[in-house]
């Protein structure tokens, strides 16, 4: 008989370095970094651009860095949380050429999704490409979220703010009727000028109850998400107010409780606030010491650190911590992964799992086994 297959006992988080790509080259806010299957990656800038670069530039001391798209005359960035903020390449983006990107435009104000098309071998892509997929009124400047993920199952994943200002003056977040403060599904696979999507069926406000766009709500600002590639969970980091910024798990028709919550704390009102229908952060941690707002990342399922398979990694803007997160069960456990000194603005993950850190005016950098 075989001897039983020993159990895998995770090791315990340690640090982490991070290595500068792309010879240290700086960009302009960068904003996403996400990679093609035949190898190309792509890194927006805050202001408009979506530029190229093939996968052995990150290592060239002299990388050579293409514009794929400018649609620079179309965003807006006068409020500091707009721009482009999201990207993502359509599941069939080797056959189509699609990737859809969100971005901050003017008169009137609004958050647009939009489809444009890389034709094969082309190094750029034109403009007038554009298929405008959704549009969304934004009565402020900031909590205009941004993210946009294709899930496991093959749907567009979209992160709206509630409409921005301070406390939620709209009421957005627990408001149903309204796509602020949510997180939208919606199907791509078919979009057309007569028909730019459609509402999946099993969406949980699909036959009433609310915008049938929405997948969850309740969120401020849902500032970067993820699936995790191994299970399909959906990890979220949502932008606090005046004391706690939140890791959530994101589920569908989840209500994860803001204005009346702030984190699992009560906000609106300040004491007795109603916590029955609401689903409570997996993780949350203070405001304070520097600390100002979370940036979501990702679960890692890369092969460079095998001790960090599994944990959620995400960051701070102010402090540049890079924090990790590990779930046993229903049971968390965090740890100070790197204290960079960076404005961490977001995190990409390439096709084989790795993970990089965006910051906001030093470059970008590949997370790596600390000493």
């Amino acid at each position: 008989m075989a001897p039983p297959i020993p159990e895998v006992v995770p090791e315990v988080i340690r640090s982490l370095k991070l290595e500068p790509v792309l010879g240290g080259l700086e960009f302009k806010s960068p904003t996403n970094l996400a990679q093609a299957p035949d190898g190309r990656m792509f890194v927006t800038e805050q202001e408009g651009r979506v530029l190229s670069f093939p996968e052995e530039a990150l290592s060239s001391a002299d990388p050579a860095i293409g514009e794929l798209l400018d649609i620079r005359d179309r965003v807006r960035t006068r409020g500091s949380e707009e721009g482009l903020l999201g990207l993502a390449l359509s599941p069939d983006f080797a056959e189509t050429g699609h990737f859809f990107v969100y971005y901050s435009a003017s008169d009137p104000r609004r958050s647009v999704v939009s489809r444009f098309a890389s034709k094969a071998g082309a190094e750029r892509v034109s403009p007038d490409s554009e298929l405008v997929i959704l549009e969304v009124a934004q009565p402020y400047s900031n909590h205009n979220g941004g993210q946009l993920s294709f899930g496991p199952d093959g749907h567009l994943y979209i992160g709206l703010g509630d409409g921005g200002s301070a406390g939620d003056p709209l009421g957005s977040g627990q408001d149903t009727s309204t796509l602020l403060g949510s997180i939208l599904r919606i199907d791509v696979s078919a979009s057309a000028p007569q028909e730019p999507y459609r509402v999946p069926p099993d969406n949980p406000f699909a036959f009433g109850g609310g915008r049938g766009e929405i997948w969850a709500y309740g969120l401020r600002n849902p500032w970067r998400f993820s699936f995790d590639r191994t299970t399909g969970e959906m990890w979220a980091g949502d932008v606090g107010q005046n004391r706690w910024e939140e890791i959530d798990r994101i589920e569908r028709g989840g209500n994860y409780g803001w204005n009346a919550l702030e984190g699992s704390h009560c906000f609106s009102p300040s004491d007795g606030c109603q916590r029955n229908g609401t689903i409570l952060p997996a993780w949350e941690y203070p405001l304070g010491s520097g600390a100002c707002s979370v940036i979501g990342g990702y679960v890692y399922r890369g092969e460079a650190i095998p001790w960090l398979d599994g944990v959620y990694v995400f960051g701070d803007f102010c402090t540049g911590q890079v924090m990790g997160l590990r779930q046993d069960d229903d049971r968390y456990t965090d740890a100070l992964l790197a204290a960079t000194g960076l404005r961490v603005v977001s995190f990409g993950q390439d096709n084989a799992g790795e993970l990089y850190l965006l910051s906001q005016r030093s470059g970008i950098f590949r997370l790596s086994p600390g000493p």
